[in-house]
């Protein structure tokens, strides 16, 4: 007898289910519902829409109920939302039209999705204030900015969404204002690292208010954000982008197991606690491959491939969630950031050891036109050097090396392993040494011993009598910036002015990327100094030292050249 299987929601999960399974099993029964009237669109597309980078909105819509029906012979039902799950007759409740129907099953799968968190915030329902998950959202945020466009917009929250919803704004002519309550944006990033992107917005004209939060709304003809701070900021339009939370009401309501960090429990073949009942995408908790703990990974590239293994374990095959490491990546501007795996505050949370190193490395052969240093950081096991987490920040060539790193922590690979990889290699393309095999000689360096380094962030609490800083740069970026009370000596000119250094003091060795400084520490390692290396150079420094209103241009550091 052919199943009868109910899929609750559309998009990446629900759409994607249904249409692996039917190419699984021709026999089925499939009903799709959907309380909106799209079954699947491109919600990452949803911030270009608004700034008008994809003109057409029918492009948003992946896939059509009439389309997906033909294709496929899926009973789809728009505008129709399950409201009850009886498991103890496998039936869900319907509401459509006002008026509420049952519809048996012998399989549910629930794919609601995340929803945007709303504060409770004085205000927050005042007109001219929205949210972005759907084309609802996103019709009435595009009849605004194609009416009387606003002039001013506050986009409350730094991460993915309201940094792209800001750029977007910034590329429609809005004065805009990212305000975020953490001491950084793009959370999935190190702060050293968000830095760089920060000082790029700023750079595009969009200001940034952090570690401050929105106390309430008020305004009539404009929308008036009050902080906690007592800062006030005035636009037309404010945008909530704070995160998003799972939505569970249907299965908590139905007695299913919810997980600890909020999200619908599966295993690994991503049943709930009820066999005959499947859960996936943005509403559940799968397990961090890097950690091993459950964690929310609200991410479209997870969601479909569980689609397909709720749809392969319903059509009787066995196939397991292995879990997820929450790669992402985000263009900023003519910036791209992206990071793969687990950050230090994650690794710090869990007390778990690690270590962790910078690179600076150009997007291809560095004497081809065109090559930009990308910065790449990788944090990786003390013990056995595998790989924890990686972030890369640069203007091209992001993408294929945060790829190949995602795919080397996925396959447990260590930094010794980066150093091995066979990498395609042009001119135009990249390195006979390319940035990932850079990022793994440098740490595997550490690792051997055959270079200490100290971090930036340990920087201020060695006791200033007892060391020396030492700058190995040229004289021409010395006099245009350094720190404050190093010493210059140019790495080609250590060996001569060697003994202008202390033998009894720690020399900190630093450069404007590492490299030099490397070359600086293995002399006077050899020469029985007691040194370290700076990691990642004056750059990073320097940026982690960046105040608002300083003239530091983060995007001319970027665009140099360590010489060798």
């Amino acid at each position: 007898m052919a199943k009868k299987v109910i899929i609750v929601g559309g998009v990446a999960g629900g759409a994607g289910t249904a249409a692996r399974l039917r190419r699984m099993d021709e026999e089925a029964k499939i009903i799709l519902f959907e309380r909106g009237e799209y079954i699947s669109f491109a919600n990452c597309g949803l911030p270009y829409y608004i700034g008008g980078v994809i003109s057409e909105r029918e492009k948003l819509l992946v896939q059509t109920v009439e389309a997906m029906h033909e294709r496929f012979n899926i009973d789809i039902r728009v505008k129709s939302e399950v409201t009850r799950i009886f498991r103890d007759t496998k039936e869900v409740e319907v509401a459509y039209h006002g008026g509420t129907y049952r519809e048996s099953y012998d399989y549910l799968v629930l794919s609601p999705g995340a929803e945007p968190l709303v504060p409770p915030i004085p205000g927050v329902d005042k007109e001219g204030i929205f949210t972005l998950r759907n084309m609802a959202d996103v019709d009435k945020i595009k009849n605004m900015v194609t009416g009387k466009k606003p002039e001013r917009v506050a986009v409350i929250g730094g991460g993915y969404v309201g940094v792209e919803v800001a750029e977007n704004m910034r590329r429609l002519g809005a004065k805009v204002n990212v305000i975020e309550a953490a001491e950084q944006i793009l959370g999935p990033l190190d702060i050293e690292m968000a830095r760089v992107i920060e000082k790029t917005l700023m750079d595009k004209g969009v200001d940034i208010i952090l570690k401050d939060a929105v106390e309430r709304f008020e305004g009539e003809k404009t929308i008036e954000v009050v902080l906690k701070s007592g800062q006030k900021v005035e636009a037309e339009m404010v945008l909530l982008a704070v995160g998003v939370r799972p939505e569970t009401k249907l299965a908590r309501e139905a007695g299913l197991e919810i997980g600890a960090r909020g999200g619908i429990k599966v295993n690994e073949y991503l049943q709930t606690s009820d066999q005959f009942i499947f859960a996936l995408g943005d509403a559940v908790e799968v397990k961090d491959i890097v950690n091993g703990k459950m964690a929310l990974i609200p991410l479209a590239g997870p969601a479909n491939k569980q689609a397909r293994i709720v749809a392969d374990n319903i059509a009787g095959k066995k196939a397991r969630f292995s879990g997820s490491q929450g790669t992402s990546i985000i263009k900023v501007f003519d910036f791209t950031a992206a990071a793969t795996g687990n950050n230090e505050k994650m690794l710090k949370r869990l007390k778990i050891p690690y270590l962790k190193s910078y690179t600076h490395s150009p997007s291809h052969a560095a004497y081809y036109p065109g090559a930009i240093p990308m910065i790449v950081k990788i944090i990786f096991s003390p013990d056995s050097g595998k790989l924890l987490g990686a972030q890369i920040v640069g203007k091209d060539g992001v993408d294929k090396r945060i790829d190949v790193l995602a795919t080397a922590i996925r396959t447990g690979l260590t930094v010794y392993d980066l150093e091995e990889l066979e990498l395609a290699y042009a001119p135009p393309y990249s390195s006979a040494k390319d940035p990932v095999n850079m990022a793994g000689f440098t740490a595997a360096n550490i690792l051997k011993g055959e270079m200490k380094v100290i971090q930036w962030d340990e920087l201020d609490a060695l006791d200033k009598e007892k060391y020396v800083l030492l700058d190995v740069r040229t004289d021409e970026e010395y006099q245009k910036g350094h720190v404050a009370g190093s010493v210059h000596i140019p790495v080609d000119s250590l060996r001569k002015r060697i003994n202008e250094l202390p033998s009894d003091k720690l020399i900190v060795i630093y450069c404007k990327i590492g490299l030099r400084g490397y070359i600086a520490y293995r002399i006077l390692d050899q020469k029985g100094f007691d040194a370290v290396n700076l990691s990642g150079g004056f750059d990073i420094y320097q940026a982690m030292r960046y105040k608002y209103g300083d003239s530091i241009n983060m995007n001319e550091q970027m665009t140099g050249k360590e010489k060798v």
